[in-house]
């Protein structure tokens, strides 16, 4: 085998590889071995199969499995060869091989750019120090407390209004005729809330349990489901029963109840504590986040196009699952998906250059990502999303996603590694830190 390598960038290597007629035929012939070996036909012994018989009969695979182990053979010497490592697929042109022939394909892949990483030890930057308030607290309480709510039946008699539990039953008519995907019995909603189009809840609101009501209502254009985006129906809704909400007491039953706390106090302490760690690692992240815009700032290289690509798909479909989540479609947006992939390139561009300076870093210093330390990652990550930690390890491996991973836990090794070699300056918060707790987080038992 013989290659000519071509370097149209600075990340872009082009190889052009040619395989004498005597691979091809070797490569054929384990193929067809393979083949034989395991071939059953009757009038022959398992393995005694001529072999003219054999190739006629799987030809197209015999083919194809031996193009594409040839083809693999030879982008593992390339590699090994010309000590690279692919920062994406690897893009093959080539036809089949054809016996006794010579055979040429090309293979092109992107590389890491090659760069001098400016002194990166002893970054000055400040950080802000975390506080809890009262405040914070009691929001959290708040939503604990909402968390624990009783949904409980309305004794007096009023119209439903904002923040009752009502249970209805409703059905779409387009021109008389009934819409079966727009039916429901026995519908529990919170009023209030979002958790319906505002001319279905105003429907509802002023009827009281037993009463039924008809109106025309009109779908946005952006509504999820895309047969019914900008279509007026007319809808018929009854109203079964009003809930109401019944909230604990902030008492020691509470406190036992949201996490085996013996008293209110002890649990306002679990959730500043929460609190104080969660804020104190968002600030050392924005820390980190300074200091590497100030070392990446101080170089300059060509990003790979894949990895650029690779991070804006990213993030459009994390756009499109919050978009989902609000009822919501990507393509109600009245964007061409060009120009939302354009309006996210610039933050994937800066993401991208980030973690090949980190990568760089953990090169040069050493780092390596044991297997403990993926599982880790996988447990973390199940953990996060709900999600079964053997399903996502395999899911991973299963489509060679694992470089990724290590490359995430590599990058992380660096940016920890700079920080603590960083000098930090603690200061006060420059604006009170009001952001509330995310509604996953608990208070530590």
């Amino acid at each position: 085998m013989q290659y000519e390598v071509l370097e149209p960038s600075s990340v872009k290597r082009t190889v052009k590889i040619v395989a004498p007629p005597e691979e091809v035929n070797s490569a054929l012939a384990v193929a067809i071995a393979l083949y034989r070996r395991d071939a059953e036909i009757k009038g022959f012994r398992k393995g005694k199969v001529p072999t003219s018989i054999i190739e006629g009969m799987f030809k197209k695979k015999i083919y194809d499995e031996a193009t594409n182990d040839l083809i693999n053979c030879h982008i593992n010497e390339v590699m090994n060869e010309l000590q690279v490592t692919p920062l994406s697929r690897i893009d093959v042109e080539s036809e089949l091989i054809v016996r006794d022939q010579p055979f040429e394909y090309t293979i092109s892949f992107e590389v890491a750019p090659q760069f001098e990483l400016p002194p990166y030890e002893g970054i000055a930057v400040e950080q802000e120090k975390a506080v809890a308030s009262d405040a914070e607290t009691d929001k959290v309480l708040e939503r604990i407390r909402n968390n624990m709510v009783e949904i409980v039946p309305l004794e007096e008699d009023r119209p439903a209004q904002d923040g009752d539990v009502v249970v209805v039953d409703f059905q779409a008519f387009d021109q008389g005729k009934p819409i079966d995907e727009v039916k429901a019995e026995n519908f529990q909603i919170e009023l209030g809330q979002g958790g319906a189009l505002p001319a279905f809840e105003s429907m509802i609101q002023g009827l009281k349990a037993g009463q039924s009501d008809e109106s025309e209502i009109t779908f946005p254009a952006d509504f999820l489901n895309e047969a019914f985006a900008g279509r007026t129906v007319t809808m018929n809704v009854t109203l079964k029963e009003i809930k109401q909400k019944k909230l604990p007491e902030y008492d020691a039953v509470f406190a036992k109840r949201a996490g085996e706390f013996e008293s209110m106090d002890k649990l306002r302490e679990a959730i500043q504590k929460s609190y104080m760690e969660t804020r104190n690692q968002v600030n050392k992240s924005a820390a980190q986040k300074k200091i590497l815009d100030v070392l990446t700032s101080q170089v300059d290289f060509e990003l790979p196009e894949s990895m650029v690509n690779d991070q804006i798909d990213r993030m459009v479909m994390e756009m499109k699952n919050r978009l989902e989540r609000m009822g919501k479609n990507i393509e109600a947006m009245g964007m061409p998906m060009e120009q939302i992939r354009e309006q996210f390139k610039a933050q994937a561009e800066s993401l991208v250059k980030s973690q090949i300076f980190l990568l760089a870093v953990a090169s040069k210093e050493g780092f390596r990502v044991s297997p403990a330390e993926q599982d880790a990652f996988f447990r973390d990550m199940a953990q996060k999303t709900g999600q079964d930690f053997q399903g996502l390890k395999h899911f991973h491996e299963q489509n060679n996603l694992m470089p990724a991973v290590t490359d995430r836990i590599l990058s992380d090794k660096a940016i920890e590694f700079i920080y603590s070699k960083a000098d930090v300056t603690e200061v006060e918060a420059s604006v009170a830190q009001d952001q509330e707790l995310s509604g996953e987080e608990k208070p530590a038992e």
